[in-house]
């Protein structure tokens, strides 16, 4: 694996390009599909999604948020709990 310091960085964020309606994908069956397309720089991320519109965009713009979350190294939501061990040792 390469070092990271040689690996070229990207500095555009993810961004949503469109959210549009479109048939099932594949051999999926019914009604109220999305497409949707995310870019950063010269990547692309085709997905799929069953919804409304406005539950779909809101869907993916959650995921464009955490995908930009992960590339400035924030972790998000983290919940931490104390070790038996570190109890244990606070009780004495």
């Amino acid at each position: 694996m390469p070092s990271r310091s040689i690996i070229p960085l990207i500095e555009e964020d993810y961004a949503i390009v469109s959210v549009e309606p479109t048939d099932p994908p594949g051999d999926m069956a019914g009604t109220g599909w999305h497409c949707y397309i995310i870019e950063q720089g010269s990547n692309t991320i085709r997905g799929y999604q069953r919804g409304d519109i406005k539950a779909v965009t809101r869907a993916v713009e959650e995921i464009v948020m955490r995908l930009n979350e992960r590339r400035y190294g924030r972790s998000g939501r983290v919940h931490l709990t104390m070790s038996a061990q570190g109890k244990k040792a606070k009780r004495q």
